[in-house]
């Protein structure tokens, strides 16, 4: 594997967005808004491209039940768009994130700050209804099916393990809004860097090459 593709894979944050979630007042007057980072097994998006050999690569990932299993959540903190003040955290007991058969469910009690109060508003006026977490990846697998009849190759992409979970963030406009996911922030960058070797290159072995790291690393 590309060792620069491999640590910004590793290494670096990745990016998704979340379904809809919602506020709602709870009885001992908490300011709780609530939903799921994630889904399990359930496959989505993160984008598609024409390669070299006019096949048309779709990236779809999903994530595995147990992704969460070994995960670091012990200081993870809900932020507005990945930046500024913290709105709730785990350390606090304000943020609680547990995974269930659906998957990863998050509570966060926004009560505790004047501007998390008025996040809650925003949230329950439906001004805000999504959010992103952002994560590092410790573990994957990657099943690719070529279709030649139609020219299509998909590579499918399963996170078995998670290694941290740095935050879940509301955000005001999601990056994929169809899907409701985000893919990673490297993504555009690796793929750029990809397409000028392409470019590039003295023979055609070496494309083929760089095309099985990338589908080996989505």
């Amino acid at each position: 594997m590309n060792k620069t593709i491999e640590d910004k894979l590793n290494e670096g944050r990745s990016y998704r967005t979340m379904q809809s979630f919602e506020a709602r007042d709870a009885e001992d007057g908490s300011m709780i808004a609530e939903g799921y980072a994630t889904t399990f097994n359930e496959p989505y998006e993160l984008y598609q491209y024409d390669n070299w050999e006019g096949y048309k690569v779709k990236v779809l990932e999903q994530i595995d039940p147990a992704a969460f299993d070994e995960c670091d959540m012990r200081d993870t903190i809900m932020q507005y768009n990945h930046a500024g003040r913290v709105f709730a955290r785990v350390s606090n007991r304000t943020l609680n994130l547990k995974a269930d058969s659906h998957g990863l469910h998050v509570r966060a009690d926004l009560g505790g700050t004047d501007i998390g109060r008025q996040l809650y508003q925003e949230i329950k006026g439906g001004y805000t209804d999504k959010m992103s977490f952002g994560f590092t990846v410790k573990k994957d697998s990657r099943v690719e099916e070529r279709d030649d009849e139609n020219k299509i190759i998909t590579v499918l992409r399963t996170i078995t393990k998670i290694g941290r979970l740095w935050d879940v963030s509301a955000v005001s406009l999601p990056a994929n809004d169809g899907t409701e996911i985000s893919a990673r922030s490297f993504c555009d960058g690796v793929i750029a860097d990809l397409t000028e070797e392409f470019r590039n290159a003295e023979a055609i072995e070496k494309q083929k090459k760089r095309i099985r790291l990338l589908t080996e690393v989505f």
